[in-house]
């Protein structure tokens, strides 16, 4: 566990899902930097309350709320009152969720249709799965995180395909040739007129384009890419050293700088989840 002053994370892995994390937090001055992840994030609030910006919508979430955040989907996170907020939250793999909604009849990857939930016996259910992730009982840790995400899919999913979020448009296309070039250079360092000399526009189009879509600057979501590698390296068990050098941060302090900006908890945490 990690302590420093009021604030305490806890990061691990359930017991029966190896691809599904688990995060208890509180928090009081923490304030998380804006990013995404290539999975789900399922965050139940049991103290306090927490403001978020989740794509384009700002909500304040008390407690016994659920907020769910979609994959890609950009997102913050800071205290909504003078207290800060205490959650455990949930991270599923797209793959495994999905795997849960094919058995439960749907077709495809679940999308949620509200950032921020109130359902009572949902709230319930998805405390004790927290907590029974914890449990030796690894039975009563399935059953109930398979009964909680039966309810969460079920009554809180879109049960036909995906909405476009972000209109088809000539910045969404320059914006894949931007990530194809941020992906390959991770290591280097990446300025803006080598995205506008890949896109064949200037600069200023660069930064309108990146605002456009991801709703940030391009820094950010480099940033946010970065992060996004030294997860992948950890969890296949590169050093954390070896992990800050391969996403391109300066070193492994930079990486824990910035990793802990934005994750709520250490890249040492997820190293020793994922040992």
């Amino acid at each position: 566990m990690s302590k420093d002053l009021q604030e305490e994370q806890e990061f691990w892995r359930h017991p029966r899902f190896r691809d599904l994390g688990l995060l208890k937090a509180k928090f009081t001055k923490h304030r998380y930097d804006r990013h995404t992840h290539p999975n789900y994030v399922i965050a139940l609030i049991t103290a306090g309350a927490e403001r978020v910006k989740i794509g384009r919508e700002t909500v304040v979430a008390p407690t016994g709320t659920l907020l769910v955040v979609n994959p890609e989907e950009w997102h913050d996170g800071e205290s909504g009152c003078p207290d800060g907020w205490s959650y455990r939250t949930f991270y599923p793999q797209v793959e495994f969720l999905t795997h849960v909604a094919v058995e439960l009849g749907r077709s495809e990857s679940p999308i949620f249709r509200q950032s921020a939930i109130d359902d009572p016996q949902l709230r319930d259910a998805m405390a004790l799965a927290h907590r029974l992730s914890r449990s030796d009982d690894i039975l009563a840790a399935e059953t109930a995180m398979l009964v909680s995400l039966r309810h969460l899919i079920l009554r809180h999913t879109h049960p036909q395909s995906p909405p476009e979020f972000v209109e088809h448009s000539n910045a969404r296309r320059r914006m894949a040739v931007y990530q194809e070039l941020v992906e390959k250079r991770l290591c280097f360092s990446i300025d803006l007129q080598q995205l506008a000399a890949a896109a064949g526009v200037t600069r200023f189009q660069v930064i309108r384009d990146f605002k456009k879509v991801a709703g940030l600057t391009p820094a950010a979501f480099i940033r946010d890419r970065r992060l996004r590698r030294a997860n992948a390296l950890i969890e296949a068990g590169a050093s954390l050293a070896d992990a800050a050098v391969g996403a391109g941060f300066a070193d492994q302090s930079h990486l824990s700088r910035i990793f802990r900006a934005a994750h709520g908890f250490t890249p040492g945490m997820l190293k020793r989840a994922v040992a």
